[in-house]
């Protein structure tokens, strides 16, 4: 088991009020699996996210990562598991605009004692998996959003972590490149990587191999995706509506597309 959570709590004080962030969650992700974690702001998502990438840590309860309890680790192992074990992936990048994708992927590495003189190398390889192998000079300023989003990934995954988190990873997308970034996630998976992903569009939920379900910090509920009842619901609607679209639309008439983002469009460019 790669993850375990047990009665985990997270409680912040403003002033003379407490917020329950986390109210006795228990959640196992066993090695492999691809989770999404679903829930409205305030949920409690994001505080878990944060907790399950050894950011912060919760008021009370356990979280054992790969066998060893991560309330029993010091500042300094937190680190090292944060650099060694788990890959980050945000909506917003996180990347150096100035530095060129390749360098952009190397920087975990440098904090690595054991691979730091293979950084290059692991880095390119990272890039390629990704498909980038022809960006690697670019600088991230030079390059789509969709591009970015797979250098953030490569970056996530060049020191082989153990889990893969994503928080939010195709917000900032239109949908053509989302589709290209889940695909890549469902790549992932297929290959045997481990990825936890926080999201709120149910579409992409539904490539996961469960949903867990958030409200109020607590599980409400914990489904295999196919048959999650909530997901189920959103499909049905999905295929009614493009059913009917497909009705209203004229004999030999092409559908037309979705309006290009401005993202895409300075891509185009």
């Amino acid at each position: 088991m790669t993850i375990e959570v047990r009665d985990l709590r997270k409680i912040y004080r403003m002033g003379v009020e407490r917020i329950h962030a986390l109210d006795g969650v228990d959640l196992s992700i066993e090695r492999g699996e691809f989770v999404a974690i679903m829930g409205a702001s305030g949920s409690g998502k994001s505080t878990i996210m944060n907790i399950l990438g050894c950011l912060d840590k919760p008021t009370s309860g356990e979280y054992i990562l790969n066998g060893k309890p991560t309330h029993k680790m010091g500042a300094i192992e937190l680190a090292r598991v944060r650099n060694e074990q788990i890959g980050f992936v945000f909506q917003t990048f996180e990347l150096l605009p100035r530095a060129t994708a390749l360098r952009n992927v190397q920087l975990p590495l440098q904090y690595s004692r054991r691979r730091f003189f293979g950084s290059r190398r692991m880095a390119k390889r990272a890039l390629e998996r990704v498909g980038l192998a022809d960006r690697m000079s670019h600088r991230s300023s030079q390059m789509s959003g969709g591009q970015r989003q797979r250098v953030a990934v490569a970056r996530a995954l060049v020191n082989r972590p153990a889990i893969l988190l994503a928080d939010e990873p195709t917000g900032n997308l239109d949908s053509t490149t989302t589709h290209e970034i889940i695909a890549l996630f469902t790549e992932l998976h297929e290959e045997g990587q481990t990825i936890i992903i926080v999201t709120h569009e149910e579409e992409v939920a539904g490539h996961a191999q469960r949903i867990v379900r958030l409200c109020d910090g607590l599980i409400m509920s914990d489904f295999p995706t196919n048959e999650d009842p909530i997901h189920t619901a959103f499909v049905q609607q999905a295929a009614s509506m493009a059913s009917a679209r497909a009705r209203r639309e004229p004999a030999g008439r092409p559908m037309l597309g979705p309006t290009r983002t401005h993202e895409s469009q300075e891509a185009a460019q």
